[in-house]
């Protein structure tokens, strides 16, 4: 049984659930399944006309379904299928090669800022280590 993963915005309408396992032999039948469990997230991933919102992007494995076969995507048993809603705001990133079709999940999710980056040190740390400050104290 296929496996959707649920954004944490979406969480509320699939009772708190991260993940679901839905049925169906392709992403559309998996769309069904899932809004069938969870009629309350219908209009958040359709609109009026019953098509996929825009803003509403799937992955198979890393692989955007609009760069495959949209909603006739084949899906396998066991297969892991993400839903990543666009994120409004921010600054523009139209001409990053990461927005460009085959674009993987993890491109993606550090463009949005949801994919973990390594941390930052502190600026103390780092005026330490250039010298800034003679055993901690300011000099």
């Amino acid at each position: 049984m296929p496996v959707l993963r649920i954004p944490t915005p979406l969480r509320s309408y699939t009772n708190g659930k991260s993940e679901v396992d839905v049925n169906g032999s392709n992403i559309s039948d998996a769309l069904t399944d899932l809004t069938t469990q969870y009629p309350a997230l219908k209009p958040h991933l359709f609109n009026e006309s019953g098509e996929l919102r825009p803003f509403v992007n799937l992955f198979v494995g890393e692989n955007n379904i609009k760069d495959l076969q949209g909603v006739n995507t084949p899906i396998q048993d066991g297969e892991k299928i993400m839903l990543i809603p666009s994120i409004a705001g921010g600054t523009s990133h139209l001409h990053s090669p990461a927005l460009a079709p085959g674009a993987s999940v993890r491109q993606v999710q550090v463009l949005r800022g949801v994919a973990p980056l390594a941390p930052r040190r502190s600026n103390l740390t780092m005026k330490l280590r250039r010298g800034h400050y003679a055993s901690g104290i300011k000099s």
